[in-house]
């Protein structure tokens, strides 16, 4: 296959930048079909590109002149889409979640593992950033010894009114979920969730910011603060606590400018920015897998588990209590 064709469902924020990866940054592919809701939006996109547009997106999945699927739509809309997908027989890459709640995301698993081959990635881009990854290699080396703990931040400048403290563990936590699950390379069996007094611009009712703690499978501990209306910047730390060392990533240590009796640099105004180059790297892998019929990187397994997790997250957050995890059984 010489070139890719790629259909983009959903073509908000993540979609629209995912259309210009596939056109401008990422080898081998070009989106040739764009589905969205916003019909508008849709033909904009669209016509930057040269694809042409379909309204639903399950005729997109299925069309003669598309070879793999990137689905960025709205989470209730994952399900029917992604297994769409498998019945088309087209790799796909998903934005998580996966799908929105813990026995869709179990059938999905199951549905993909009946046909014996890998179709399924989901967008957990922290997997591709170059600090990740580095941080992975060095426990996979042994050289800090046992990792024992995790500390994690995650801050955003701010959000909308909607981004409920139940949102932000599914939203913006989900990813601390599959960083823990990818550096410790273990399962999260229980979750707690810590409220301490709320920023004053949080909704009234709402924890702003939380302290989760995730508790793996071998008895390691995972702390995460989030805090997503900070009024800063969006922020991404993790620092890795082992038996003979300690490392950390997500500094923001480019440029470091002392002038006018200052000194510092800059942060990061959204995702998008920090995490630019991991996003272009998943999907320059995605697209050398699917045009060998196949996915690489985080999959429908690692979707699943992170909606369990964040299932778990959610009743923690609502029970003040501490949440043991319900993993079905995996393929």
């Amino acid at each position: 296959m010489s070139e890719l064709r790629v259909a983009v469902i959903g073509v908000g924020k993540m979609g629209a930048f995912h259309v210009d990866s596939l056109s401008k940054r990422v080898r081998g592919a070009r989106v040739t079909v764009v589905s969205d809701a916003d019909a508008d939006r849709g033909a904009e996109v669209a016509a930057g590109v040269g694809a042409r547009v379909e309204p639903d997106p399950i005729a997109a999945i299925g069309a003669s002149d598309v070879d793999a699927v990137v689905v960025a739509s709205p989470g209730f809309a994952h399900e029917k889409q992604v297994l769409a997908c498998l019945e088309a027989g087209k790799p796909v890459l998903c934005e998580k979640p996966l799908t929105m709640d813990e026995p869709s995301a179990l059938a999905v698993v199951q549905a993909e593992a009946a046909l014996g081959r890998r179709l399924i990635q989901v967008g957990f881009m922290r997997r591709f950033d170059h600090e990740y990854a580095r941080l992975r290699a060095l426990v996979e080396s042994g050289e800090l010894g046992n990792p024992l703990l995790l500390h994690c931040v995650h801050r955003n400048p701010a959000v909308p009114e909607h981004f409920t403290s139940v949102f932000a563990m599914a939203d913006s936590v989900v990813h601390e979920v599959d960083s823990t699950r990818f550096l410790l390379g273990e399962e999260i069996v229980a979750v707690t969730a810590l409220k301490p007094g709320a920023t004053s611009s949080s909704p009234a009712g709402n924890a702003d910011p939380m302290l989760v703690l995730f508790e793996t499978e071998s008895g390691r501990l995972v702390d995460v603060e989030s805090f997503v209306r900070t009024g800063v910047a969006y922020e991404v730390r993790t620092e890795l606590v082992a038996e003979c060392g300690m490392a950390t990533i997500g500094l923001d240590q480019g440029l470091v400018l002392r002038r006018d009796g200052r000194c510092g640099g800059e942060l990061s105004p959204d995702f998008v920015v920090r995490f630019g180059q991991a996003y272009d790297t998943q999907m320059q892998a995605f697209v050398d897998a699917a045009a060998q019929g196949t996915v690489t990187g985080p999959g429908a397994w690692d979707g699943y588990a992170a909606v369990a997790v964040c299932a778990a997250g959610v009743e923690a957050v609502t029970s003040g209590k501490r949440v043991e995890v319900r993993l079905g059984e995996k393929p």
